[in-house]
C-alpha cells in the first residue's frame, strides 16, 4: 500500500538569477572597494585633495561596504529561504548603495575615467539586481 502524501507540495520559488547576481556582485565588490580605496589614495597624493573631502570620501566607502555586506547578506537569505521580508530590507539597502554609487561617480571630489567605468558596471548591477529582487518578492507573495 503506498502511503499518501497530504498537506503542501513543495516548489522551489527562489531565484537562481538573482542568487548568481549576489555572488558576482560579492566578488566584483571586493574589486570595487579596492580599486577605490587605491585610487582615493592615488588622488590625494597626485591632487591637492582637502583633507576634510578626503576624509569625507573614505567613510562613505567604508560605510558602502559595510552596506553591501548587510545588503548581500540579508538579499541572500531572503532568496534562499523564500522569505520576502529579508529581500525587500536588501532592496531598500540597495536604494541606499545606489546612492553612494552615484556619489563616487558623479559628486566625489576628482573623478576619474576608471571611477567612472567601475561605478557604471556597479549600478547595472544594482540594477538587475533590483529588477530580479522584486520579480523574486512577487513570487513568494503570491
Amino acid at each position: 500500500m503506498a502511503a499518501v502524501r497530504r498537506g503542501r507540495t513543495s516548489s522551489v520559488l527562489s531565484s537562481v538569477p538573482l542568487q548568481i547576481l549576489f555572488y558576482l556582485n560579492g566578488v566584483y565588490y571586493i574589486f570595487y572597494f579596492l580599486a577605490t580605496l587605491l585610487m582615493i589614495v592615488y588622488k590625494s597624493q597626485v591632487f591637492t585633495y582637502p583633507d576634510n573631502f578626503l576624509t569625507l570620501d573614505l567613510i562613505l566607502l567604508f560605510i558602502m561596504a559595510i552596506l553591501e555586506t548587510i545588503r548581500i547578506y540579508f538579499g541572500t537569505k531572503g532568496n534562499l529561504t523564500e522569505d520576502e521580508a529579508p529581500l525587500g530590507f536588501s532592496l531598500v539597502i540597495t536604494g541606499g548603495s545606489i546612492v553612494l554609487s552615484i556619489y563616487f561617480l558623479v559628486w566625489q571630489t576628482y573623478v576619474l575615467r576608471a571611477d567612472v567605468i567601475i561605478n557604471v558596471v556597479l549600478i547595472i548591477i544594482y540594477g538587475l539586481e533590483g529588477i530580479f529582487q522584486i520579480i523574486a518578492i512577487a513570487a513568494f507573495v503570491s
